[in-house]
């Protein structure tokens, strides 16, 4: 277990020191491994945290979003960016509000109220914000896999399957366009060193130029990545295909309880044993794949995802009106000082 007195050392010292933070802080909690119970003796200590945003930020000309140390993996969101995102179902921040109460290092009254009010971030976003971060999380398995056993073509289809999944997130960032404007689909090869190739399809008028290189940038990003020629570490590589298979699984598990209970569950008691063992390797073949009772795992938790959709009660959307009364009994405490 974590002491809380860690964030006492000299390492955290920007806690205090920093302007958006100090008495601003009203949650810190640990993040990654440890919050999940899947920590080992080689894990970092990661945390993420919640912090007012200040008199100036709300009726100045001060912008704050989020506060980053890199040296210790600490993130701390300001109210109003953590708002928006937990708007979203975004996986990474609203299991900060589902941690075991030992693993918030700091905890003043609003951050209390803020876990209370969590019912109020959910919806059925999260069927698309886990289901997206789980799809992410299987692209890296495949295409790492597809690296050193897959044939060309199999390949080519799994780029393309990490494009397609990018475009569907694009329609969010970026301005909208038609379906068909920016059509993707693989054919036999122009190119005389690929037997099948992925080719685009695009008719757009009046759209920005700069979305327009961002979605370009992008795809390119993903296209480079995957290209990208190096020496193997097997072992490290090992570590994190595991990695990426449990966090895939335990993405499935959070968002079913989420749909079917309503409720967000960042430590996965029940499931513990099953996790490591995904972590540790113990679905992982010694050619590097993985066995068949790995990917039958995944298929059971996707029909289950799939039915806790079909069935949840949430609402298509959180209820605005409630979150903005939320939001402004807490940066009216700001204004007015009666923190």
């Amino acid at each position: 277990m974590i002491d809380c007195n860690i964030l006492k050392s000299k390492a955290y010292n920007f806690l205090q020191a920093d302007e958006h933070l100090g008495r601003h802080i009203i949650l810190l909690g640990l993040a990654g491994s440890y919050s999940y119970g899947t920590n080992n003796e080689n894990s970092d200590i990661d945390i993420r945290g919640v912090t007012l945003n200040r008199k100036s930020d709300l009726i100045g000309l001060t912008n704050f979003a989020q506060f980053v140390d890199q040296k210790t993996d600490t993130v701390i969101y300001s109210f109003m960016k953590m708002i928006t995102l937990l708007l979203s179902c975004n996986p990474n921040t609203i299991e900060l509000l589902g941690l075991n109460p030992e693993h918030y290092l700091y905890l003043h009254p609003l951050g209390q109220e803020l876990i209370d009010n969590a019912p109020l971030f959910l919806s059925k976003r999260a069927i698309y914000s886990f289901g997206g971060y789980a799809d992410a999380q299987l692209r890296r398995l495949q295409n790492a896999l597809a690296r050193d056993s897959y044939s060309q073509q199999e390949k080519e289809q799994h780029i393309f399957n990490s494009v397609k999944n990018a475009m569907y997130d694009f329609r969010k960032r970026y301005e909208p366009f038609e379906n068909g404007a920016i059509h993707i689909y693989t054919a036999k090869a122009i190119n005389p060193d690929l037997e099948k190739e992925i080719f685009v399809d695009v008719s757009l008028k009046h759209y920005p130029l700069r979305d327009y290189k961002n979605i370009w940038n992008e795809m390119n990003n993903i296209v480079r990545d995957y290209d990208k020629l190096g020496k193997r570490n097997r072992k490290k590589d090992d570590n994190h295909l595991n990695k990426h298979a449990m966090h895939l699984i335990r993405l499935f598990m959070m968002a079913i309880d989420i749909l079917e209970l309503g409720k967000i569950r960042t430590y996965r008691a029940k499931e513990h044993q099953l996790l490591l063992e995904i972590r540790n390797g113990s679905y992982q073949k010694s050619d590097g794949t993985f066995r068949d009772e790995f990917y039958e795992l995944l298929n059971d938790y996707e029909k289950k995802l799939n039915n806790a959709a079909l069935y949840t009660t949430l609402p298509d959307e959180p209820d605005i009106l409630r979150v903005q009364e939320y939001i402004m009994s807490v940066n009216e405490k700001v204004i007015r000082d009666a923190l």
